[in-house]
């Protein structure tokens, strides 16, 4: 049988989005799972503490129903990637500090200083930006280890510490590339080339560890842990179990089952012909919802180096992608289902406690990540578990 999530007694799910009878899809998103995420995460980050990594509407998963339920599990520190989310986040949690990723231009400034917002300064540029236009306010020093994305040179943040200070940083960052792979040489040479920078800044706060940089060992735990993917329930390390609990499950409705004959095709292109009669399930969902083309059965770049699409779960069996995954409409092999389990109407799970969101990634060729950011408007969205 399908696992299911239960509501405590007494207490409602909220629902945001589509109306649950007009939908095609539902989401379900377990607050409740959610903390127990950060919970186990904060505990994971001893002597350090975690903060909560809140971008892009907090995976997908709201950040006005997520902040206030980790705010009341006790975080106090959120990252996000801009500061109109920022400033989601602000409304949501008053008295916490925030800070935003991407860089600083002048004529946001504004916005950060009025919301008490602490930019995440990454260049030279940046921190002139800001000491022109910060009011004294916090700010932090993001220094590229090696990634070569976004920071200062690591001479460049150490020139910068011996100089005297034109702003104030609270807290120096760095960013693992490599630490879903534990084994990989760059994970090393990061934390020493953060460690060697961090010997120049004196008695700050330092943040290192991502989500999969909390499990990399106490060496790169740091004073601000930032978890990201693991708090939604997403693996945060190849190659392992996944400790974290499940936070959404994504469902598509079936809008008709049909039987097909052995010799015929299906979907766009013909690109699945059947070997044997065929009770086929359609579904309500689509890449417009977020549910990736790459996931199809057949017909798509992405088979050709790994084999199997995706698979959804309903009536306590596994059930496979039939065909190519369409703007609003997906197909399922449910002839192993028994006939009587299942009608128009039911809802197949995409990925949830019974499907991974991460095995669906793998077999679309992508990761947990982008499916959780790119969920659609078109769902009935309802929150479940959290203090409300």
């Amino acid at each position: 049988m399908n696992k299911a999530i239960s509501l405590p007694p007494d207490q409602p799910a909220l629902s945001t989005g589509a109306d649950r009878l007009l939908a095609g899809g539902r989401l379900t998103v377990d607050l409740d799972a959610l903390v127990a995420n950060w919970r186990m995460l904060d505990a994971q980050s001893r002597p350090g503490r975690a903060a909560a990594v809140v971008k892009a509407d907090a995976y997908g998963c709201g950040i006005a129903q997520v902040v206030p339920a980790l705010v009341a599990a006790g975080c106090n520190d959120f990252f996000v990637a801009l500061p109109e989310e920022g400033l989601s986040v602000r409304h949501a949690a008053p008295r916490a500090r925030v800070f935003v990723l991407n860089g600083l231009f002048e004529d946001a400034a504004p916005a950060f200083t009025d919301a008490d917002l602490i930019p995440v300064l990454g260049s030279e540029h940046e921190i002139a930006l800001w000491a022109r236009n910060g009011r004294r306010k916090p700010c932090a020093i993001h220094v590229d280890t090696g990634m070569n994305r976004l920071g200062l040179t690591p001479d460049e943040a150490i020139a910068f510490a011996a100089t005297a200070k034109s702003v104030r940083p609270v807290l120096l960052m760095s960013h693992l590339a490599c630490a879903d792979t534990p084994s990989h040489d760059m994970n090393r040479r990061q934390l020493e080339t953060f460690q060697r920078v961090r010997a120049a800044f004196g008695d700050i706060e330092t943040s290192l560890d991502n989500s999969a940089g909390i499990f990399l060992g106490e060496s790169y735990l740091s004073d601000l842990a930032r978890p990201g993917i693991a708090l939604y329930g997403g693996e945060a390390v190849g190659g392992v179990a996944n400790p974290m609990k499940p936070v959404v499950t994504a469902e598509a409705r079936i809008v008709q089952i049909r039987q097909a004959a052995k010799g015929e095709a299906v979907g766009y292109g013909a690109s699945t012909t059947l070997a044997r009669d065929t009770r086929i399930a359609v579904c309500s969902v689509g890449y417009a919802d977020g549910y990736p083309r790459a996931a199809s059965g057949s017909g798509v770049p992405v088979r050709a180096t790994v084999a199997a699409g995706a698979h959804g779960f309903i009536a306590g069996m596994r059930v496979p992608v039939i065909g190519r995954v369409t703007m609003d409409l997906t197909s399922f092999n449910v002839s192993d289902v028994p006939e009587g389990e299942i009608r128009i109407g039911d809802h197949v799970e995409l990925f949830g406690p019974n499907i991974a969101i991460d095995d669906v990634a793998r077999a679309a060729g992508t990761v947990g990540y982008e499916l959780l950011t790119s969920l659609g408007r078109r769902y009935h969205r309802r929150y479940v578990g959290g203090a409300r």
